[in-house]
């Protein structure tokens, strides 16, 4: 009798997800939360990300040899490094891709590693924290009514299209050094 209840509850379980599949040529997009369809990328691995906050462009290399660029919007207040929470600013310096997040509210997003000792450091020598969630994102809704009108709406991160965040999102690792420059 027990592998009779195993054996049933081993097909209830498949059958829930199968459930959860796509449903065919005509299936949409994902509701709202659920988890994007990815791209996948087989090219070159990306082993590091160089960003030059002045120019706005933002390059994904393998060793010397650009695989891609971008443009992209920056904090609010986009001149300087970011030393405080809630300064507007973006960082500079070196950090890691450390995170993924499919289910952002810019779309998708890819996390670097501020702040840093040093970055903690600074900003608590004024009895202020250093701020986190420092990411690359898309827009999202929210940046569609903020990107057109001001190229630097948010936070601190990097802000690039829906579009550009899915390649980005793809060709990078966890672990590839992202060195900001101002």
């Amino acid at each position: 009798m027990p592998n009779f209840s195993r054996r049933h509850a081993s097909l209830a379980l498949l059958a829930v997800l199968a459930a959860c599949g796509k449903s065919g040529p005509t299936a949409t997009a994902p509701a709202r939360g659920a988890t994007p369809q990815f791209k996948r990328y087989t090219g070159p691995p990306v082993t590091q990300v160089v960003v030059q906050k002045t120019e706005r462009q933002m390059f994904l290399l393998n060793g010397q040899t650009v695989l891609r660029s971008y443009n992209f919007g920056l904090g609010n207040q986009p001149v300087g490094p970011k030393q405080f929470e809630g300064d507007g600013k973006t960082p500079e310096g070196l950090y890691y891709i450390d995170r993924f997040n499919p289910r952002s509210r810019y779309h998708l997003s890819v996390g670097i590693s501020y702040p840093n000792e040093r970055d903690v450091a600074y900003a608590a020598q004024f009895g202020r924290s250093a701020g986190s969630d420092i990411m690359f994102h898309g827009r999202g809704p929210e940046g569609n009514v903020f990107a057109p009108k001001n190229r630097d709406w948010t936070a601190g991160c990097l802000a690039l299209t829906d579009q550009e965040i899915e390649d980005v999102y793809a060709m990078l690792q966890p672990g590839v050094p992202v060195m900001l420059y101002p």
